[in-house]
């Protein structure tokens, strides 16, 4: 080889070489995080705005984002390490709590404020009175999950009692829930979007009652890890919620129809027009939080409703599965969600 070719032949190669150095440094400096979000429903929409309008790939995660059915099975994944962030009802970090743990499971950031389930009826109600509900059929939630207390909780400043005042439908599983109305059971359910704007597209009745606004606000929804986790992992755990707290200040500034667009590729099955009626009402009555932090007030009312269904052993001081020092630091820097 000709001697004076060998140094432009090294150049190139080193060039090449710190090339694909910088490629694999772009690809490992991906932090993975893996969710098990409880069930996939347009109550969660910031969590798909933060996938779809790539906050997290902005703030350098890698999220893989998986269903899990069921609080207690979302749970089981968090505690076994088969996911590092569960996306599930706060009341689970409770029970885990009143179980005993050396490694307890904290609350980091919220994502819905509000109970997103609606009283539905077989007819359209204007002027409905709770009253009604008495000597009626009502199919309800699971038992000790938080969609069912926080309809009893509801029900109860209004004056109703679920065990003397109707008659309660307890035992089919979430996911039957709208198969059994449908097929005629119960004079009312109590039902999440989008399945609340879909019967109503169907003429199969229509709402009449937020449960939501009745039971007030709460950290119904919130992001959270293990506590040997986030002890490992505060780095990531400060860019996952600041990606969350874009995606709460997006969906804040943008119309129903633009979250719509936004989340749809997580509900291929699903007409448009139904998730922009879902987001619609659910924007409407402030469902989705406008930023991680969980107050005192909420974490107060939570308990409260706890209690009321006989779940609670005792009251869990907010500081002792609670850390809000990420969202706290995500609402103090991040200004924008676009």
């Amino acid at each position: 080889m000709n001697r004076r070719k060998k140094p432009l032949l090294l150049c190139c190669l080193i060039a090449l070489g710190l090339t694909v150095l910088a490629g694999c440094g772009n690809d490992s400096a991906k932090l993975k995080v893996k969710i098990g979000e409880v069930t996939r429903s347009v109550f969660y929409a910031p969590e798909y705005v933060a996938l779809s309008q790539n906050f997290f790939k902005e703030e350098g995660l890698d999220v893989e984002l998986q269903t899990i059915p069921g609080g207690d099975k979302t749970m089981t994944a968090l505690l076994s390490g088969a996911i590092d962030v569960a996306l599930v009802g706060s009341e689970t970090s409770v029970y885990v709590y009143q179980q005993g743990t050396d490694d307890a499971v904290i609350n980091f950031a919220q994502l819905t404020q509000r109970d997103g389930t609606f009283l539905f009826g077989r007819e359209a109600d204007s002027s409905f009175d709770w009253e009604k509900l008495k000597g009626s059929s009502y199919l309800g939630q699971r038992k000790g999950g938080m969609p069912q207390m926080a309809g009893a909780f509801a029900m109860k400043q209004k004056g109703i009692d679920t065990e003397k005042d109707l008659t309660l439908i307890q035992n089919i599983d979430f996911a039957n829930i709208a198969g059994a109305f449908a097929s005629g059971t119960g004079d009312y359910v109590q039902l999440f979007e989008p399945q609340a704007s879909i019967f109503e597209s169907e003429g199969r009745g229509a709402v009449v009652a937020s449960f939501g606004v009745e039971s007030g606000y709460l950290p119904y929804t919130v992001f959270m890890a293990k506590e040997s986790f986030i002890g490992r992992n505060k780095e990531t755990v400060q860019k996952f919620t600041n990606a969350i707290q874009r995606a709460q200040l997006w969906v804040k500034a943008h119309s129903p129809e633009e979250i719509a667009d936004a989340v749809l590729p997580y509900f291929e099955n699903t007409d448009r027009a139904i998730v922009v009626s879902a987001i619609k009402r659910y924007k409407e009555q402030d469902t989705y939080a406008g930023n991680p932090v969980i107050d005192e007030k909420e974490w107060n009312n939570l308990l409260d409703v706890m209690e009321n269904a006989g779940e609670l052993k005792e009251r869990v001081p907010l500081t002792d599965i609670v850390d809000n020092s990420f969202a706290e630091k995500a609402e103090e820097t991040v200004k924008s969600g676009e």
